[in-house]
């Protein structure tokens, strides 16, 4: 499902393989303003990135055929999205997690369940580090 851009005009990507999740970041980011694209995986988000060119993507780390961390590299690797933040969600919440993470450019990492204040609060944070 995707929202379109209201207030703020930016768009947010959610990559989850999780329903719940996907549908409770929805809520939060429409709620603020924010258009939403969501992917159930890897491949589904590589196919809708070219589309719809989010200004953010929060991506799961644990997800079947391609992992978070494995799209997260892909994403940093093109020309074209190297530049656009990446925030992992994962329940795991340990150190080499978040170096992993790191490792493969994401900009932060975001534990779940996250909160709709933590949400917002790392779109407002990471959203401003995109190019126009």
């Amino acid at each position: 499902m995707t929202t379109t851009p209201q207030a703020t005009g930016l768009t947010i990507m959610v990559i989850d393989d999780s329903s719940t999740i996907r549908r409770s970041a929805e809520i939060f980011l429409s709620q603020a303003g924010y258009g939403v694209v969501l992917a159930e995986d890897g491949f589904d988000a590589l196919a809708k990135i070219i589309d719809h060119h989010p200004a953010l993507i929060f991506c799961d780390i644990l997800m079947p055929r391609l992992d978070g961390y494995q799209t997260c590299a892909l994403i940093k690797k093109s020309a074209k999205f190297h530049a656009t933040p990446v925030l992992m969600l994962s329940s795991k919440d340990g150190l080499f997690d978040r170096a992993r993470g790191a490792m493969v450019g994401s900009a932060a990492y975001l534990t779940k369940p996250f909160s709709k204040d933590s949400l917002l609060a790392a779109v407002r944070e990471h959203a401003g580090q995109r190019p126009s």
